[in-house]
């Protein structure tokens, strides 16, 4: 067993996940694993730049999962950086900044290199499911971008797209800094324009509608089944690998979208962080659904993250 940290620093949050792994045997045992809302991409579809207070949040994380390397004693760590920071002008200032906490580079990775990470942590433990029919669509939806992965035992074809809760949301329900509260029915056929379009450049080189199971990755399509099985707290363990119905996922998203930010709030399960963007990540997943006739969607807790940690070993 080797002990790595991995870190997936996303434009909404930040997680970090410490494991014991042998790649001999295919086993990853969760040391710690944890997620911090940091909302690093607070601006940056508009302005193009990181803002100040969004960095020192991501730094107050680092300086915190810094101290929880350091206890557990991992040998190895890799800090993956994904949408946000690849599209800032300034990310020479993250770099640094992490750089100093940690004591490692964060490698700003292409949304090729983001799909195969999300496959793999999604995929290597569904290995010998005969329930559940290959070729995958792995389908990571973040905060800045939504990541299409085909594959079998290994990625197939892979294409990452400008579509995520947050992107969406900041595009078009926020007005002089207030966000709709509910949306109208006009941005929310806005939202899903967008999505369609987006969907119509992952199928140029992704055959989505080849695929026979469907997983979904990332706080929206956990938080939805969290929301589908009336958890009274969020919890990974029922999470992982549930199942949630296309009809289930079409009544959570039209309730969401339709709801106030009081009404959301109320939600066991719901993350204070997600409250605002849920229902933009719901309609994506639902977009989805419906463009590839998938009656399902398999949800998993093992994402990029996990990936990450393979990677490391």
């Amino acid at each position: 067993m080797t002990r790595v940290a991995a870190v997936d620093c996303g434009t909404n949050s930040i997680r970090l996940l410490v494991a014991d792994v042998d790649p001999a045997t295919g086993e990853l045992v969760d040391l710690d694993r944890r997620m911090t809302i940091v909302r690093l991409g607070q601006g940056v579809d508009r302005t193009g730049r990181l803002a100040p207070e969004a960095l020192e949040r991501t730094f107050a994380a680092c300086r915190d999962y810094a101290e929880i390397i350091k206890k557990h004693g991992a040998e190895r760590l890799r800090f993956v950086a994904t949408s946000a920071s690849r599209d800032a002008e300034n990310r020479d200032e993250f770099v640094r900044g992490v750089l100093d906490i940690l004591g490692v580079e964060p490698e700003v990775i292409t949304g090729d290199q983001e799909a195969e990470f999300s496959f793999t942590g999604a995929t290597k433990e569904l290995a010998g499911r005969e329930d559940l029919a290959r070729p995958y669509l792995v389908v990571d939806i973040g905060g800045g971008s939504t990541e299409f992965v085909v594959g079998d035992d290994h990625v197939r074809a892979a294409r990452s797209v400008d579509v995520g809760c947050v992107r969406m949301t900041e595009r078009h329900l926020v007005h002089g800094g207030e966000i709709s509260d509910p949306p109208t029915e006009e941005q929310i056929a806005a939202i899903r324009a967008d999505i369609e379009a987006a969907l119509d450049l992952a199928e140029r080189t992704v055959p989505l509608r080849e695929a026979r199971t469907l997983v979904g990755l990332a706080g929206s399509v956990t938080t939805v089944s969290a929301i589908a099985q009336d958890l009274p707290e969020y919890d990974s363990a029922r999470i992982h690998h549930s199942r949630l119905s296309l009809a289930r996922v079409r009544e959570i998203t039209d309730r969401l979208l339709h709801s106030t930010h009081a009404e959301r709030a109320t939600i066991p399960s719901m993350h204070p962080g997600r409250v605002d963007v849920i229902g933009a990540g719901s309609l994506v997943l639902l977009a989805i659904m419906e463009r590839i006739g998938a009656q399902e969607v398999v949800v998993s807790e093992h994402d990029i993250l996990d990936g990450i940690a393979w990677s490391v070993a």
